[in-house]
């Protein structure tokens, strides 16, 4: 992809992210002068690995969501120290 404002040169910088399972979980596409940004990829772990999501500007180790895919009985057994902030959404400690 080329950027059209900046020159033929330039191109636009496309990040595709393939989960386990083998499908597309993610794609990024930026201009040259974006720095990369891989928080996302940590955000994508806790998703895949612990039913946990990600507020805005999450940074690794801020307390993060609980899916709400996950019951409040499963949510004491695997989060034990989890908060119930309002009925659809219960927040825990990133795990380690």
């Amino acid at each position: 992809m080329i950027h059209p404002n900046v020159s033929a040169k330039a191109t636009v910088r496309s990040v595709f992210v393939i989960g386990p399972d083998k499908k597309v979980k993610l794609t990024l596409t930026y201009p040259p002068s974006t720095g990369r940004n891989f928080r996302v990829i940590d955000a994508l772990h806790l998703t895949a690995k612990h039913k946990l999501a990600t507020p805005a500007d999450w940074k690794k180790g801020d307390d993060c969501i609980i899916s709400p895919s996950v019951s409040d009985e499963e949510a004491k057994d695997v989060f034990p120290d989890f908060v119930t902030v309002k009925p659809y959404r219960r927040t825990t400690k990133t795990p380690v």
